[in-house]
Parts: C-alpha cells; sequence; structure tokens
C-alpha cells in the first residue's frame, strides 16, 4: 500500500466530514426522489464508462445538471454513489474513494447553493433566458472554486507539493472545459423541466458522450506518444551521463523561441519534440566517444558526426513527430555550409532545424560537461550572436535573446539536478563542445 501522510489523512477526513454537513439537511428538503436516483444512475454509468475508455477525468454535465435541478443536499447525493463504486487503479483504493466522492459532494453543493440563492432554479424551470445563464455562470465559478480549492489542498498535504506552487492554475485550467460542461448542464436542466421532460434531456448528453470519448481517444494517443519520446530520452540519458537533462532543456529552449516568432501551438509542440530527440542517435555511438575526456581523434569525431543520421534512421517511421524528423537529422547543419551531415546552406536548412541548432548550442554552452565548466547565460547569448549569420540563424538567436529577456532561464532540469559532475581537468589542447 502507497504511504499517504498523516495530515493528508487528516485533510480527507476533514472534507468527508464537510460532504456529511452537506447531506444532513437532505430529509428536510423537498426532493424528487426518483430524479435524484435518475441522476445518480447516470452519473455512475458515466463513470463506468470513463473507466472502460481509460479516461482520466469526470463527466462534470451531469453533476452541474443536479445542481440546476435539486437543492444543495440532494445535489451532493448525486456524485456520490458513482465516485465510491468507480474502479481506482492506485493504491490505497478505499481512501482515494471517500476522498473523491467528498470532494465532489462538497463542489456540487457549493455550485448548487450558488445557483439557488440567485433564484436558478426557478429561471431554469421558467427556462428564462438570458437571466438563466447568470446563476448557471457563478454556479459553474463556485463549483471551479470549491474543486480547485480542495485539489491544491491535498497536492500540498499528499504530494508535499510546495504551498505556493499547489493551487497555481488550477481553477484557469479547470474553467473552461467546466463551463463547456456546464452549458450542457443547463440545456439538460431546461429540457429536463420542459414538456418534453427527462428523456429529451437525455439527448443533450449523447453529443457531449461522443465528443467525450473522442477525447479520449486522443488522450490516450498522445500518452503514447509521450511514453515513446520518455523512453528514447532516458536510453540517452542512460548512455551519456554528462549531457542528462540536456534533452529536456533543448527542448524547453526550442519552445521558447518557437513562441517568441509566434508559431502556433502545434508547431510549438512538434519543436519541443525536435530539442527532446535531437540527440536520440547517440544511442548508435560506441559509450566511450561519449565519455571521453580528452580530445577526440578525427576518425572519432566523424563516429560521433554519424549521430543525426543514425537519430533520423531510429524516428523517420514515427510518424506523429512530423518536422520534427528533419530536425533531428539536421540539427547540426551550419548557414554557411561548415556542417554536417550534409552540409546544406542557408535557407535548404529545415526552419525546425534551425531553431533546434541554437537551442542545442545554448543548453551546451551554459551547462556543465565533464571537460569544461558551465558559460554564465550572458556570455552565452554573446557567442551565439558571434555566430549568428555564419553558424546559426540571426533570427533564431534573436528569438532566443529576447524570449530570455522576457522570461529568464528556469529550466526544468538542471545540470547539477540530473546528476552532472563536476568538471574533471581535460588534457592538453582545448576542450571540445561534444555535441
Amino acid at each position: 500500500m502507497e504511504a499517504v501522510p498523516a495530515r493528508a489523512r487528516a485533510y480527507v477526513a476533514c472534507v468527508a466530514a464537510a460532504a456529511l454537513l452537506c447531506l444532513l439537511p437532505l430529509p428536510a428538503t423537498r426532493t424528487s426522489w426518483w430524479e435524484l436516483a435518475l441522476l445518480a444512475a447516470l452519473y455512475a454509468s458515466c463513470e463506468r464508462a470513463a473507466a472502460r475508455w481509460r479516461f482520466a477525468g469526470t463527466f462534470h454535465p451531469v453533476l452541474l445538471a443536479g445542481a440546476f435541478l435539486l437543492p444543495p443536499p440532494a445535489a451532493a447525493l448525486v456524485a456520490l454513489p458513482g465516485a465510491l463504486l468507480s474502479p481506482v487503479e492506485r493504491r490505497p483504493r478505499g481512501l482515494r474513494r471517500v476522498w473523491r466522492a467528498a470532494q465532489l459532494a462538497v463542489s456540487v453543493w457549493a455550485a448548487a447553493w450558488a445557483h439557488g440563492a440567485m433564484g436558478g432554479r426557478d429561471a431554469v424551470a421558467a427556462a428564462r433566458f438570458p437571466y438563466a445563464l447568470l446563476p448557471a455562470g457563478l454556479a459553474v465559478l463556485a463549483f471551479c472554486l470549491v474543486l480547485s480549492a480542495l485539489d491544491g489542498g491535498i497536492l500540498a498535504l499528499a504530494e508535499r507539493i510546495p504551498v505556493r506552487r499547489a493551487w497555481r492554475g488550477l481553477f484557469l485550467r479547470s474553467l473552461a472545459p467546466v463551463t463547456v460542461h456546464g452549458l450542457a448542464g443547463l440545456m439538460t436542466a431546461v429540457l429536463w423541466r420542459s414538456p418534453y421532460g427527462p428523456v429529451a434531456a437525455l439527448l443533450v448528453l449523447l453529443p457531449m458522450c461522443v465528443s467525450w470519448w473522442v477525447f479520449a481517444q486522443y488522450h490516450r494517443e498522445r500518452a503514447a506518444h509521450q511514453a515513446t519520446i520518455r523512453a528514447l530520452v532516458q536510453a540517452v540519458d542512460i548512455k551519456d551521463e554528462y549531457t542528462r537533462g540536456h534533452s529536456e532543456r533543448v527542448g524547453q529552449a526550442s519552445m521558447m523561441i518557437a513562441r517568441e516568432l509566434g508559431m502556433d501551438d502545434a508547431r510549438i509542440e512538434m519543436l519541443r519534440f525536435a530539442g527532446i530527440l535531437h540527440d536520440v542517435g547517440k544511442l548508435g555511438v560506441p559509450t566511450r566517444l561519449l565519455r571521453k575526456d580528452g580530445p577526440l581523434t578525427p576518425q572519432e569525431r566523424r563516429i560521433i558526426e554519424l549521430h543525426p543520421e543514425y537519430g533520423h534512421e531510429m524516428v523517420r517511421g514515427i510518424s506523429f513527430l512530423g518536422e520534427a524528423r528533419a530536425a533531428v537529422l539536421h540539427h547540426h547543419e551550419r548557414l554557411d555550409g561548415s556542417g554536417y551531415p550534409y552540409g546544406l546552406v542557408g535557407g535548404q536548412i529545415p526552419e525546425s532545424a534551425r531553431v533546434v541548432a541554437v537551442a542545442d548550442a545554448f543548453d551546451a554552452m551554459t551547462s556543465t560537461r565533464s571537460y569544461r565548466r558551465a558559460r554564465p547565460v550572458g556570455a552565452a547569448l554573446e557567442e551565439l550572436e558571434r555566430c549568428a549569420g555564419s553558424q546559426f540563424d540571426p533570427r533564431m538567436v534573436r528569438a532566443l535573446v529576447q524570449a530570455l529577456a522576457r522570461h529568464g532561464w528556469h529550466p526544468a532540469v538542471t545540470a547539477d539536478e540530473a546528476g552532472v559532475p563536476h568538471p574533471r581537468p581535460t588534457v592538453a589542447g582545448r576542450p571540445e563542445v561534444r555535441r
């Protein structure tokens, strides 16, 4: 069983107690029990479908429809059967079920209370638009606020994430999808109260279920992509211990350049993949050469310069990488034609490769290696600017300079965190940047 800190267990117990307090007034409320039972069964069915599709998420439209149709205690009860009966993969399963049920019950109660306080149930029954959108919007805000607050608390206590980071971005990330779910829940509630009844209301959920299933497939495919890339990068990091973490940092710098150039999100993500995988061809290079302390012989250098071609052979069959594959092959080309493997000149070099070349050189200069100490960021940027036009694309260099001036350099993986040792003395001769 996975260890859960005592303070996290106490936190879950407190949230569970709050959920029970939300349910206490239920016997005294005027509740349609058949509506409650139907919504609870519908939500439980959606939870089972989510488990079958292996989709990590909650089908909020049913919960929010309950908040728009029922008093707060009854709306809170809608979440309990599905949350308590849904399968849980990680241990301790019982504690995780209780946490999820309590968290959802309290959040739905808050949404139903905010909705009722603004006369939302009357507006739904009378189909008063656009006024009905106001209490529904407040209910969505209350739901997101409570859900985010509780999530941040469990992250801080159970995962030991620093308090300042635990809540960062949780509310904003949840607001857009929950708002869409809230609109579907509102349409469901309005049709539920219409002469057509619950059967027509359930039809609103069908397109939502289809889109949810499609997104689940996309989510699974994306997870498979990430796992493929992670496995390749881990293999490189194990083989070349002195550049451990280098690939992730190059991916981060490539994203910064792409954003500064105004590229769309799809290309930014592609360039992150390109940066992460640019050195995957080192898997085909003898380990003794990658870890050699002294200068390389001409023959050894020729062997190392084969790694872009090795890398391209490894990734060319991975279709989702797109133009990232060209970056893997050409990131050591230079504008003046003195690079490798093909000596391409200027615009012959793919744009993705020109981005990764700058990001790669920047991280190589600002990271400690076995044969030299790291340069300060300012000194590395000066060197990039000096070589712009001959080795590097000036536009990519300017983009990196501007991005760093705007955001600074805070790599997710640093050389020290990645286990790179302090520099050792090298033999006579100018140290080489072994990229």
